[in-house]
């Protein structure tokens, strides 16, 4: 009933939409003009234009990189496809061979392409390859359930893909990242990976709770399935499958900082309305990655709520998968490397620093921890102070253990 109700309205406000754009058009002309007045209804009509959220993946975009003294063309390679994801390389022509890394992007809400900054940076001097989760309203139901334990078994399966390789986790997937090496290293997998680099991660939310820790244990797992779960509406591929909807994770979100999306929104339009365009096409090109929705399947949610922030399994050490116990005491060959930004308001300092304790078998120098002064979030994996001083620990924990 809500992702029905939610679809009947973004139905209805479609023609408003339309009009609006052709209007801004219009009125955009005039401001050419040096009208000011015109310029301000060609403001109004793009934010009213802009009033809607995407379901479709965005472009990364990067079709070059520069790499040493010259530029080399970049093209995107499916390498491995499954119905629930796939692994994404970004492969260089003619350049010499690299460390390979898995980036695992988070499942939560967006796509794969809200690492596009952390893509640009590793990508002069590693062979990047990416998690690119697909959108659970385009899945079939004949695909079958994508849960928790699928994730892990997705990592596997990228990684033995890959060959002897690097894995860095971004956000949420770092439980399940230090989860499957885990695995291949109980195992003795060969392509267990060399080192494993945790970037803002909840290994252990009982550390320094935040509001998003709060809301999830603020509420029996009962709640959460009665009260977010919807089904897709018929008209989509993935049609009466059970989703938490992508609209609801983003309004989760910006109701933690509505102040600072508020401001953004007005610095938006006084922007436009001063043709200022440099200025509001950084405000645009941010809000169009970040209203680009994913819905995750039901079972992935409400695993993930469950096992890591209500019941902190892998923190206890009681964590399975697929009927066996994980356990992070059999890492020994892979290198850690966890990063923390110090004003984090989603994964607090010391939730990622809490792997080290769960590694407890690997030797002193193949562990190490940084926490990045003066950022939130975002800026743990994106922006200058991660591709100044965040990536340059990342790259030599690479090239140590490469």
């Amino acid at each position: 009933m809500l992702y029905s109700l939610y679809q009947t309205t973004a139905d209805l406000m479609l023609p408003m939409r339309l009009v609006s754009a052709v209007a801004g058009r219009g009125f955009a002309l005039g401001g050419r003009a040096g009208a000011e007045r015109w310029r301000a209804a060609s403001a109004l009509c793009e934010m009213l234009g802009r009033a809607a959220l995407s379901h479709r993946r965005p472009a990364f975009g990067i079709t070059e990189i520069k790499s040493g003294n010259r530029l080399v063309p970049v093209v995107e390679e499916e390498v491995l496809t499954t119905p629930f994801g796939t692994l994404l390389r970004f492969s260089k022509a003619g350049a010499p061979p690299q460390p390979k890394v898995l980036l695992v992007a988070p499942l939560s809400g967006h796509f794969a392409t809200l690492l596009r900054d952390t893509v640009r940076v590793l990508l002069p001097e590693h062979d990047v390859h990416v998690t690119d989760w697909a959108n659970a309203r385009d899945v079939g139901l004949w695909h079958g359930r994508f849960g928790f334990d699928d994730y892990i078994e997705h990592l596997i399966g990228f990684l033995e893909a890959m060959g002897p390789s690097h894995v860095v986790a971004v956000c949420q997937p770092c439980v399940q990242a230090l989860a499957a090496a885990a695995i291949m290293a109980e195992d003795g997998h060969p392509m267990q990976p060399r080192s494993l680099t945790l970037m803002a991660g909840p290994i252990d939310t009982r550390i320094n709770p935040t509001k998003v820790n709060a809301l999830a244990t603020g509420r029996p797992i009962e709640w959460f399935q009665r009260m977010l779960i919807s089904r897709v509406p018929l008209r989509y591929p993935g049609a009466m499958r059970r989703v938490y909807p992508g609209f609801l994770q983003l309004t989760a979100f910006m109701s933690m900082n509505a102040e600072r999306h508020m401001k953004a929104q007005i610095d938006l339009y006084k922007a436009l309305a001063d043709g200022e365009e440099a200025r509001a096409g950084t405000i645009k090109e941010f809000y169009d990655e970040y209203f680009a929705v994913l819905d995750m399947t039901a079972e992935f949610y409400l695993e993930t709520v469950e096992r890591v922030f209500q019941e902190h399994l892998l923190a206890k050490g009681e964590l399975d998968w697929k009927g066996r116990r994980v356990n992070p005491k059999a890492i020994r060959r892979t290198a850690l490397f966890t990063v923390e930004g110090e004003r984090d308001d989603i994964c607090a300092v010391g939730q990622t620093m809490a792997a080290h304790d769960l590694c407890s078998s690997l030797r002193p120098y193949r562990k190490k921890h940084y926490m990045q002064a003066g950022v939130g979030h975002y800026g743990v994996f994106a922006g200058r102070r991660w591709a100044s001083q965040i990536y340059p620990l990342v790259r030599n924990t690479i090239l140590a253990n490469e």
